[in-house]
Parts: C-alpha cells; sequence; structure tokens
C-alpha cells in the first residue's frame, strides 16, 4: 500500500485527501445556497438584536489585544537585539514561556485570584478593613483582553526578534557613525525593519483571539465564535451558525491576508538588510538604572504572562491534595495522549506524502491542493466543527440507516478528522521547511541508480527529513492536547481530554480541580517552547561564529 502511495504520487489522491481536508470550509461557504423562512428569520432576529454586539465586542477586543501585544511584544523584541544588558540571553527563550500557556488556562488561573472571593480581594479586605468589591470585574472584555495580551504578544516577539537579529546592530551602528542620536536610530532605523514582522505577528496572534472559544465562553463574552455555538446549540439552526461562521472565516482570511503580504515584506526586508553593514557591530551596552529598566521590561510580560498564573494554579492545588482526581486524570490523560498521538502520525503521513508528491511532480494543481491545506491551521475550531457536521447531518436525514451520524459523532474518527483539518498544515510547514534543504541533486542520483519512489522516500529522504518529521509531530500533538472547541463537541462519550475537563471544571467554579489538567496542559506546552528556544541559542552560536570570521 505504501509503495502504492509513494510510486509516485497520484494527483487524485492529492486532490481527494485536500478536498476532505478542505470540506468544512466549502461547506460553511456553501450554506448560503440553502435558504429558509426559519434561517432568514433567526438572522433578522440576531441582526436586530446580538449580530451588532458580536460584530463590537469582537472588533473591540481585537483592537485591544492589538494593542496589548504589540505594546509587549515590540519593546522587548528590541530590548533583547539591539541592547546588550545583564539577564540579556536568558530573556531570549524566557519571552517564549507564554506561548505554552494557553489562553484559556491563563484565564483560569486570573479569575481564581483576583474574582471577588479570590485570595487577593478577600487578603484586603480583612487587612485593611474595606468592603464590597475592590478591584474591577476580571470576567469582561478588558480582562479577556488582559488574558490574551499576555498568552499571545511572543507572536510579535518572536517575529520582530527574527528581522532585528540578523543586521539591526550594524544598522543602527551605522547610523551611529552617521550622527544620529539613539531615540531617532530607533525610530528611523530598528522600527521600519521590524514593521512588517509586527504585522505579521498581530495578524497571528488576532487569528488566535477570532478562534477562541474558551476564554470568551468562560468569560461571558459574546463574541462571533459564541455566537455561532448559540445559533447552533441554542437555536437548533445549523444553517444560521454555517452563516456566522462565514462572517468569522472571512475576518480570519482578511488576517491571514495581511499576515501573508507582511510577510513578503518582511523577506524584502531581510534580504536587503543582509547586504548591509558588517559583523562587528555589536548590541549597545546599558549600564545603572537602564539596564535595570530594561531587565524590568523584559521580566514584566514573563511574570504576568506565565510565572503568576503558574503560580495561581499552584495554590488551589496544594491547598489539598486528597481532593483531587487522580485516578481520572490518569483516563483523561491517556485520552489527550492517545488522541495527540495518532493525530500527529496522520498529520505527518499526510504532510509527508503532499510534500513529496509535489516534490516529484510540482504541478499547478498540486501546488493548488498544497496551497488549500495549507490554510486549514487558520480556520477557527467552531468553523471547522459546523463544517464537518453539516453534512453528516444532511446524509444522516437523507439516509437515515447510514450511520454516518454516529460514525462521525460517536467514534473518534470525527475528532481526527476535525483535528486533521486544522493541523495538517502544521506539520506540512515543518516538512516542507526540511525538504527546502535537501538537494534535488539527491534523487536525481538515486533515479540513476535505479532506486524507486519507495526506496527514495525511506532511503533518501526520510533520513534527511527525521529531525523535521519529529518536530512536525511534536508540534501537531502539542496543538491537539491544547484544542477546546472542536473536542467539546465531536468528542464520544467518556472520551474527555484534560482540556474539555479544565474548561468543564473551571466553569463549575472547581478551579481548585481544574488546576491539575490545566497544568499538564502547561507541561505539554513547553515542548514547542524548548524547541523554539534551542532554535534561538543555535541562531545566536551562528551568529557568533560568522562574527568571529
Amino acid at each position: 500500500m505504501l509503495a502504492f502511495l509513494l510510486r509516485p504520487v497520484p494527483t487524485l489522491l492529492l486532490v481527494l485527501l485536500a478536498g476532505a481536508l478542505a470540506l468544512p470550509v466549502l461547506v460553511v461557504l456553501g450554506s448560503w445556497v440553502q435558504w429558509d423562512a426559519q434561517t432568514a428569520q433567526i438572522l433578522r432576529e440576531m441582526a436586530a438584536t446580538v449580530l451588532p454586539e458580536y460584530l463590537w465586542v469582537t472588533v473591540q477586543l481585537a483592537l485591544m489585544v492589538g494593542l496589548g501585544v504589540v505594546a509587549m511584544g515590540v519593546p522587548a523584541a528590541l530590548l533583547v537585539t539591539v541592547f546588550d544588558f545583564p539577564g540579556r540571553r536568558s530573556f531570549e527563550w524566557l519571552l517564549l514561556l507564554p506561548l505554552a500557556m494557553p489562553a484559556y488556562v491563563t484565564a483560569y488561573a486570573y479569575t481564581d485570584f483576583l474574582q471577588f472571593s479570590g485570595p487577593l480581594q478577600s487578603w484586603l479586605r480583612a487587612s485593611f478593613g474595606l468592603q464590597g468589591r475592590l478591584l474591577p470585574e476580571v470576567r469582561s472584555v478588558w480582562g479577556a483582553a488582559w488574558v490574551f495580551s499576555f498568552s499571545l504578544y511572543p507572536y510579535v516577539y518572536l517575529l520582530a526578534r527574527t528581522a532585528l537579529v540578523e543586521r539591526a546592530p550594524q544598522l543602527m551602528e551605522a547610523a551611529r557613525l552617521l550622527g544620529a542620536s539613539l531615540p531617532r536610530r530607533l525610530r528611523e532605523v530598528a522600527l521600519p525593519m521590524a514593521r512588517p514582522a509586527v504585522a505579521a505577528g498581530t495578524a497571528l496572534a488576532l487569528m488566535e483571539v477570532l478562534a477562541d472559544y474558551g476564554v470568551s465562553v468562560y468569560f461571558g463574552i459574546q463574541t462571533f465564535t459564541a455566537g455561532i455555538y448559540k445559533a447552533w446549540l441554542s437555536m437548533d439552526n445549523r444553517i444560521a451558525a454555517a452563516q456566522l461562521a462565514t462572517v468569522l472565516l472571512a475576518l480570519v482570511v482578511l488576517l491571514l491576508w495581511l499576515e501573508q503580504r507582511a510577510q513578503r515584506r518582511l523577506r524584502f526586508a531581510s534580504a536587503s538588510a543582509a547586504r548591509a553593514g558588517s559583523g562587528e557591530a555589536r548590541p549597545v551596552r546599558l549600564r545603572g538604572r537602564r539596564a535595570a529598566l530594561a531587565w524590568l521590561l523584559c521580566l514584566l510580560p514573563v511574570l504576568l504572562g506565565f510565572v503568576l498564573p503558574v503560580l495561581f494554579m499552584l495554590r488551589p492545588l496544594s491547598a489539598d491534595w486528597s481532593v483531587l482526581p487522580w485516578e481520572r486524570f490518569l483516563v483523561w490523560a491517556w485520552n489527550s495522549v492517545r488522541l495527540g498521538g495518532m493525530t500527529a502520525l496522520l498529520a505527518l503521513g499526510a504532510a509527508w506524502l503532499l510534500a513529496f508528491g509535489l516534490r516529484r511532480r510540482p504541478s499547478l494543481l498540486r501546488r493548488g491542493a498544497v496551497q488549500l491545506i495549507s490554510l486549514g491551521y487558520a480556520v477557527p475550531g467552531a468553523v471547522v466543527v459546523v463544517g464537518l457536521l453539516l453534512p453528516v447531518g444532511w446524509l444522516q436525514a437523507r439516509w437515515p440507516g447510514s450511520g454516518a451520524g454516529a460514525l462521525v459523532t460517536a467514534s473518534v474518527l470525527g475528532l481526527l478528522w476535525a483535528y486533521l483539518v486544522r493541523f495538517v498544515s502544521v506539520a506540512l510547514q515543518s516538512v516542507q521547511s526540511g525538504y527546502a534543504r535537501v538537494s534535488h541533486s539527491l534523487d536525481e542520483s538515486a533515479r540513476l541508480l535505479g532506486a524507486s519512489g519507495l526506496e527514495l522516500a525511506l532511503q533518501v529522504h526520510w533520513p534527511l527529513l527525521r529531525r523535521a518529521g519529529l518536530a512536525a509531530a511534536l508540534l501537531v500533538f502539542v496543538d491537539v492536547m491544547k484544542e477546546l472547541p472542536a473536542t467539546i463537541v465531536l468528542r464520544p462519550f467518556n472520551t474527555d481530554t484534560l482540556a474539555v475537563v479544565a474548561n468543564q471544571l473551571a466553569r463549575d467554579e472547581r478551579l481548585g480541580e481544574a488546576a491539575l489538567p490545566s497544568l499538564a496542559l502547561v507541561l505539554v506546552g513547553l515542548v514547542p517552547v524548548v524547541l523554539l528556544s534551542r532554535t534561538l541559542r543555535a541562531e545566536r552560536r551562528a551568529q557568533g561564529d560568522a562574527a568571529r570570521v
């Protein structure tokens, strides 16, 4: 079977695979063809009542989060790239730690600590004789913006740092020799270099905000994602939910277009900057109060985005270990690991198949299929769920005895399908980056020696792609462990995962019990952070070797 798939990969197989992974988006877009009086009435009522609120809250939240991630990510990237101060090398990877915290876990932690009955307000009332609420309600739009900003600023930090790390110190040194002051060098040299990266990172952060389900539902915020589930579950109208999903999908496509445009400008800026300057420049050395201020500015995002949420979750966890559901925790963890492992293997196989087929015969149709699949990660989980269940419901209504509904919703098949729609693109990007480092001359040499497609893939490509494939599988595994909206709707009975259980316990105000699965998700989320930190250290060593040469 494997020999057939890799000898060479049939174009029809790639098209069918792309169609299966793009089906949810196509179904959601096709929902506007299905129009009846009930759907029209529901949409008119929603447009007159809640739809303006959905749009306003979503836009308001996006603006606040956009400002927040820029306000934290850009100064951090500038400080660790352009300046030198004590602890700078440690902060290069410490600033990535909030990536390990799912946003909904951060929301649980801050809610438990800052709410009316939380330890902070209780201590203030007991210590100073105060009464009533002493802090603003954390379950609000500003509270969600706070959580998202400290959870997602690493997107801006990482891309801005990558844009600045190669030539910013050299160009800053050239500007200094021309007589420019430090503020002017930052304003007219460093920031323009980082602007495309900042736009790309902000767009990625906002796509995460639009796709969020856990924070918005837990905080009771009326966003588009919450509206989709209300139309589906409360109003029992799947077509209305799908049509609302198209609005959300349009916003995501707009952000994706902005991100890709910024990435093109980023590559142009990097290529242009690579030809300027010399390798002898060094970051600006900070001393005294300036060094302390830089250290504090880098510490603040790490403290508020990772350290404090972890401590907040450890507090109820350590209060009474005897009440923790250890036996059930092992079942939840096994379900999460099992689903993550199965999806990681399937995603890696599909990504390798697509990348290998495109490498052997890079036709226009194959490129289009790969690009279509690459958009899957930007599709929110709510859209994927609606897009999968609509055709299943249609098949079940048309042929009641087919068992299509039970096959998708009562087994892991539907869940794995939804996971692959979202996360194959993660594996595909990693595998394609690995193939970019494999010379085509190796393929030609293998063909001259009579190697078949299977031998080429297994004996030539895979040893060179093993590290990229492992990274792809780990990233997909971590993403599946943290995925919430698709898992909540499509999971079979008795298949609760760590993410689902943490959400259910937190919504029931059982935050002490929710701490255990939440911290387990944080530990799993540290895997990609460790990989990124190792990449940063490797880049720094390479730059040091180049400077010495």
